[in-house]
């Protein structure tokens, strides 16, 4: 039962991912490589879509806002964790726990609902390729992008206030190596059933509606490339998704994994941790990558400024 007479938590103690000082030592080098890769690869996606007139099209407007979220979020958790390697009381204020939350909340979602605004933008463009630059306008893809960000940023207030509207209670340690959602519940001890659904039903119908959406898109995506007669135009169909769909595919993984974690037999603390490595520190670097490798036009964008004294003609 939630009980209302124990002492309000002034800070938090994170227990990190592991107390071995030696292995701790190793994760603080090879975070730091990730994070440096990390914040260069993002930096240099944003810059590289503005400096080239080629890439100003809907997609790489929607990818120069995932670069940038990712490089938000990834800094939004990465510091304090490399931070708390270092140290020895690995703690961390109410109010800095809240707003770390806060801000962790709102990117994750923001990308969770870019790349839904960025499978309708490939829908439209194999779909519906003659009304393509009429329906994905400057306006259009600004208004999804604002959407984005107006709907994350609720969808973290009212997250945020559920959680700490209340003075949580009881033990101040928290079983991971930032203030995520889950361990803060369970630290919850007045109105705990009330906070939990809150949240639970927010997640889930964001979750649900933006999954639903993909789903629908790739689905007639599918449909009309399959209809393509020529295994060239097939091929040429798949190439202008593929990048995207690895990325979806990468993402929305890790969130069934965590939502299936019970069925793996494994502690969901450390499964949590796991994935929450993947999502926080390995994602914000793949997805970059993850455009480098497979788009033409990125990896076309990468060669001139490697080759600056023979810059390649270019088209619209």
């Amino acid at each position: 039962m939630d009980t209302l007479n124990q002492t309000a938590i002034v800070d938090f103690i994170l227990l990190g991912l592991t107390a071995d000082r030696s292995i701790q030592s190793f994760l603080f080098v090879l975070f730091l490589i990730i994070y440096t890769c990390s914040l260069l690869s993002n930096l240099g996606m944003i810059i590289l879509i503005g400096a080239f007139h080629y890439l100003h099209s809907p997609m790489y407007f929607f990818l120069s806002h995932l670069s940038a979220i990712d490089l938000c979020y990834s800094s939004t958790i990465t510091p304090k964790m490399l931070s708390d390697f270092l140290s020895e009381k690995k703690s961390i204020s109410f109010k800095a726990c809240a707003s770390q939350m806060f801000l962790f909340a709102m990117f994750a979602t923001s990308e969770s609902l870019l790349v839904t605004a960025m499978a309708y933008d490939r829908y439209v463009a194999i779909c519906q390729p003659l009304v393509y630059h009429s329906m994905m306008n400057k306006i259009t893809c600004w208004g999804l992008v604002y959407g984005v960000y107006l709907s994350s940023c609720i969808a973290s207030i009212a997250h945020t206030i559920t959680i700490f509207n209340f003075p949580l209670c009881g033990s101040n340690k928290i079983n991971h190596f930032y203030c995520d959602i889950p361990p803060l519940l369970k630290l919850t001890c007045v109105y705990s059933y009330a906070r939990k659904l809150v949240v639970f039903s927010l997640s889930f119908v964001m979750g649900v509606v933006s999954f639903l959406v993909i789903l629908m898109s790739y689905i007639s995506i599918i449909c009309t490339i399959l209809g393509i007669s020529s295994t060239e135009g097939r091929s040429k169909a798949f190439s202008t998704c593929a990048s995207h769909l690895t990325v979806v595919i990468s993402f929305y993984s890790t969130v069934f994994g965590i939502y299936f974690r019970p069925s793996l037999g494994l502690n969901s603390d450390s499964t949590d941790k796991i994935f929450s490595i993947f999502y926080t520190v390995a994602s914000p670097l793949l997805n970059p990558l993850i455009y480098s490798f497979k788009n033409a036009e990125v990896k076309r964008a990468i060669t001139n400024v490697l080759h600056l004294g023979k810059p390649q003609a270019t088209q619209n």
